[in-house]
């Protein structure tokens, strides 16, 4: 789908809909692609948006720009679920995913770029949030190992990627390491997500590419193409969760001629992923 976003991201299956839940930040809007006929249908909002997953109940959990919010397609009503940082206004909220127990895991990022003022959340099903890591400079790309032993987590900041041991009964992390930090030649890592192997498949913002990486090694396993500069993020669909789709980002700075940025597009790795998991809460 070419140049239907600002800066597109945060893809996401809904398997109960079967279409691609994805946002476009900067377009302030929350778009949801159905395969079967083509439509992508948008709902606009007045503030940026980072995220969105579907809930148990049918409704959706949004990331806006200064919390979280229910959403209800139907009647397109907003309420807010949970205020994050609204003692830090030049924060706002940016990627995020639920965990395989249905808990919301997002993160923020300083508008102004200050670096290191953001901070990764936990928001269980009864509301309330937790906040689980400080320092972040520009939070993003996260997963889940499919034995659920360990989180990824990236900072793009910092171009790396961090592992952590994850709990999955508590939806705890401990004992943060470096798992990958990308060269500049690279671009900077931005979203990702795990397929039913275990293997990590990469964003590269300004890298023109989606990297599949080994989780034990960092080796690259698989690269593929985007006729993008700035690519976004990337999420596992389809019926058989076997299609990737790879959101970009149109480039709004230099002027460079960059006619596919923007562009969700959609390939068949040959590889499956595996669901995603809904909000607990609701």
């Amino acid at each position: 789908m070419r140049r239907a976003a600002r800066l597109g991201e945060g893809p996401t299956w809904d398997s109960a809909r079967r279409r691609l839940i994805w946002v476009d930040i900067l377009g302030k809007s929350l778009h949801g692609y159905d395969p079967a006929d083509g439509t992508d249908r948008h709902h606009a909002f007045d503030q940026m948006i980072g995220a969105a997953v579907p809930a148990r109940n049918g409704n959706l959990l949004l990331a806006l720009q200064d919390g979280l919010y229910r959403y209800d397609e139907a009647d397109r009503s907003l309420q807010l679920y949970a205020s994050i940082e609204a003692e830090r206004p030049r924060n706002r909220m940016n990627d995020g995913k639920c965990d395989p127990r249905g808990r919301f895991w997002a993160g923020t990022l300083n508008m102004a770029g200050e670096r290191e003022a953001g901070s990764l959340y936990r928001v269980l099903p009864d509301g309330s949030v937790d906040r689980m890591e400080t320092g972040v400079g520009l939070s993003n790309g996260m997963g889940w190992s499919p034995d659920g032993t360990e989180m990824y987590f990236i900072d793009t900041h910092q171009s790396t990627l961090y592992a952590y041991d994850f709990d999955l009964e508590a939806g705890t992390i401990r004992n943060r390491r470096v798992l990958l930090a990308f060269a500049e030649n690279e671009g900077f890592p931005d979203g990702m997500t795990v397929d039913a192997e275990g293997r990590l498949w990469i964003a590269h913002w300004g890298g023109s590419r989606v990297s599949c990486r080994d989780p034990r090694t960092g080796a690259e396993l698989d690269r593929i193409e985007v006729p993008a500069l700035f690519v976004t993020s990337c999420a596992f669909g389809g019926q058989a969760l076997d299609e990737l789709y790879i959101t970009t980002a149109m480039d709004e700075e230099s002027g460079r001629d960059d006619p596919y940025g923007g562009s969700l597009f959609r390939i068949r790795p040959g590889v499956k992923g595996m669901a995603a998991a809904s909000f607990g809460g609701f």
